[in-house]
């Protein structure tokens, strides 16, 4: 077999493992969620697996080294990617389902798209505003279950799962530039220091009760270790080494599909016509966002 097929079914491969392990855990986050509180769970979650990510990346001798030219971009990275990201997004699941929070939070790449007008100075286009379009009809329709009569807990989950995409787009936007870091390392600094902010405002604020937790909370918080936040990095960076990096980025759109699929398995959370064209529209909008970049 020539290499070049083999990498790309290697890519694949490794896409589609990301892909479910992600999409996985926003159930099982749901479910912990009823034993341990948002921030303590995600941060001392995320804590572990960036210790086990730097074995890794020492282990295979990479260098754990920041330069001191990249901490404050490393910060500010640490703060959109993961605090943003898995905090604000945790937060939102005690409040909207994981349909409503997944495919919000999936909007990223529209508002990535929006950040590089201002920022990297690229004119609107036809698929552009098709994009927004799209994504926002597919939001809305969602959201619009009840008529768009939302409670104040509800307001939260949306504006947190809002606030998550928006944060994480415009991280990437203004850090397109790799850090002088080997990947592997970065991840764990980043999620090492977005996460250790979490666990310490979640001591100090939450007050969890650590004897809370049950055999499937274990199960659900062993999890959230060791694959979506372990594994997963590893099949990523295998995936962009082997596909180009809108292949990845465009496969990535099965993580919301998936993640509903198993909310409806798992926490019996409603799968029908409104979700599938919800996620139909959402999606294409994100898909012609993607095929920009």
């Amino acid at each position: 077999m020539n290499a070049a097929p083999r990498d790309r079914q290697i890519g694949f491969l490794c896409l589609g493992v990301t892909a479910a392990g992600w999409a996985l855990n926003w159930p099982l986050i749901k479910l912990l969620l009823q034993q341990w509180p948002p921030l303590f769970a995600r941060g001392l979650a995320g804590v572990c697996a960036s210790l086990i990510l730097g074995l890794i990346a020492f282990g295979s001798r990479q260098s754990l080294k920041i330069p001191r030219e990249a901490v404050p971009r490393l910060l500010f990275a640490s703060f959109t990617n993961v605090f943003a990201w898995m905090g604000f997004g945790t937060i939102a699941m005690k409040f909207v389902t994981v349909g409503e929070g997944a495919l919000i939070i999936y909007t990223m790449p529209i508002w990535a798209m929006l950040f590089a007008l201002p920022f990297l100075h690229q004119r609107p286009t036809i698929r552009d505003v098709a994009a927004l379009v799209l994504g926002v009809a597919g939001v809305a329709l969602l959201l619009g279950a009840n008529g768009y009569a939302f409670d104040g807990g509800k307001l939260i989950g949306i504006g947190l799962s809002l606030s998550c995409a928006i944060l994480f787009a415009l991280g990437n936007v203004l850090n397109r530039k790799p850090l002088p870091m080997p990947p592997l390392a970065v991840v764990a600094w980043q999620v090492g220091l977005g996460c250790l902010a979490m666990l310490i405002l979640g001591i100090l604020f939450e007050r969890p009760n650590y004897a809370a937790i049950s055999p499937s909370g274990i199960a659900s918080f062993v999890y959230m270790t060791l694959v979506p936040m372990g594994v997963c990095y590893l099949t990523w960076f295998e995936t962009l080494r082997r596909l180009p990096p809108v292949s990845a980025s465009t496969g990535m759109l099965l993580v919301p599909v998936l993640a509903v699929i198993a909310a409806a398995a798992i926490l019996d959370e409603p799968l029908g016509l409104r979700e599938v064209a919800a996620m139909t529209l959402t999606l294409g909008g994100v898909t012609l966002a993607l095929q920009k970049t």
